[in-house]
């Protein structure tokens, strides 16, 4: 099945809609916000259907891909497709969104917040999923740390102050890492773009980077380490 060019778009920013829409509900509308939040995260559910059922499994690499022009000065571009690794984790994030929101029912602190910081949270593990240009991913990867500090902070558990400032702080060491090793891989390479990056990044002939004055290989290394510690910080 064919879909809109722009499907995937949609299908990312469609929490952070549904979000914007909570915001104009009144705070003490309580069973409406409840309702609203719930109705509103099928709609990515709904959308991730559609998409696992058009995807084509036949065919590999990416599909529904959408490319718009971005940071061109810097070889970065607005890149967003779904592959048969991806399409699964966009799927489990949209019925788990919907579940995680009956699970939390019975909120009654700041309850229209929650589901707001909630569904842009879903937003932005969406383009995590989705990203195929680096910065893009960073971006996504830095907006999703925001509503999980608040979530932490405003309804963790007694120690909650303590985690949710640990939690960014580590985090925040994490994604210094990732974030200077995405540069160097731009610089190294002139694209940010994974697709072209899976070609050019694992042919770069041996020798030293004149861009760090480092060699390939203790280059490709400290990236693979820097991405591994940002990733399992997160998790």
């Amino acid at each position: 099945m064919d879909l809109p060019q722009s499907f995937l778009t949609l299908l990312i920013f469609s929490p952070l809609a549904a979000a914007v829409i909570l915001l104009f509900v009144p705070d003490d509308e309580r069973r409406v916000i409840k309702r609203l939040a719930f109705v509103l995260s099928l709609v990515p559910l709904v959308m991730s259907l559609v998409l696992w059922f058009s995807y084509d499994r036949s065919t590999p690499g990416f599909q529904f891909a959408q490319q718009a022009r971005w940071f061109e000065s810097i070889g970065s571009t607005y890149h967003v497709a779904v592959d048969g690794i991806s399409l699964p984790m966009v799927l489990l994030t949209t019925i788990l969104t919907p579940l995680a929101i009956l699970a939390s029912w019975d909120i009654k602190d700041r309850l229209k917040w929650f589901m707001m910081l909630f569904l842009g949270l879903e937003s932005a593990m969406l383009g995590l999923f989705l990203s195929l240009d680096l910065i893009i991913f960073f971006i996504f990867w830095e907006i999703g740390l925001v509503p999980m500090y608040f979530l932490i902070r405003i309804w963790g558990g007694a120690d909650r102050v303590y985690a949710s400032f640990k939690f960014m702080i580590y985090t925040m060491a994490g994604s210094l890492g990732l974030l200077l090793s995405i540069q160097i891989m731009g610089l190294a390479t002139g694209t940010f773009d994974i697709v072209k990056l899976m070609d050019v990044w694992v042919n770069m002939p041996a020798g030293t980077l004149p861009v760090v004055g480092l060699s390939v290989a203790t280059v490709k290394g400290l990236a693979f380490v820097a991405f591994f510690i940002a990733f399992a910080i997160k998790v």
